[in-house]
């Protein structure tokens, strides 16, 4: 089984040549300016350059208004947008509507009552992506390094692709994979050296973890 990997939160050329160059199939950028790895739409559209077609360019959005889409989508080539707020199914359809791109919804998760949260969203989005609830206090949805329990996916079909994030690292993805199930994975904190900062050698530990190699 080959499980796709997600590096999100790139956001210098470093870390978009070091994600390539370990061989992610989705590389995320994040819209969301209280994030430590935050872009501008110029920059996004820069970064994007270094990517190959064959890599899906991923825009993290919280809550976006139709001006905050529109100043990163006339800009900006992505090829699906990761929605990490509190986005209803009508919002998501709109927007899908609107701009034409697939869209994976975050569910926060932290029990198994969470995963219900899920199932307004099957009928207008392309993809789910089951994250960890952020601690109480924590300011920002995701990349909190926080984990849940995974046990809680195994077995489990929704109908459309799923992946799995929350405090995912080279140390603990291979063993998230085999109890989840999860056919795919996205990590941001976990390969970084300090907030915002992505470090190569831990992207390159990372799909090695993942990969088997």
């Amino acid at each position: 089984m080959v499980v796709e990997v997600k590096i999100c939160g790139i956001n210098d050329e470093d870390a978009m040549d070091a994600a390539i160059e370990a061989g992610a199939d989705y590389v995320g950028l994040v819209f969301y300016p209280p994030s430590p790895r935050a872009v501008t739409a110029e920059l996004a559209a820069d970064l994007v350059e270094f990517a190959p077609d064959d890599v899906t360019k991923v825009g993290l959005f919280v809550d976006p208004d139709d001006a905050t889409l529109d100043r990163v989508l006339t800009r900006v080539r992505l090829d699906l947008l990761q929605l990490h707020g509190h986005e209803t199914p009508e919002r998501i359809e709109a927007i899908r509507l609107e701009y034409g791109l697939p869209v994976m919804k975050v569910v926060s998760v932290a029990s198994a009552e969470d995963l219900a949260q899920a199932e307004p969203f099957l009928a207008v989005t392309d993809r789910l992506l089951f994250d960890a609830k952020p601690p109480k206090g924590a300011t920002l949805p995701g990349g909190n390094a926080v984990s849940f329990d995974w046990t809680i996916l195994k077995g489990r079909k929704w109908g459309v692709p799923w992946m799995l994030a929350g405090g995912l690292t080279p140390a603990n993805v291979a063993e998230a994979i085999r109890i989840s199930g999860a056919r795919a994975v996205d990590v941001s904190s976990g390969v970084e050296s300090a907030p915002g900062v992505k470090d190569a050698d831990k992207i390159r530990a990372f799909m090695a973890a993942v990969r088997g190699g």
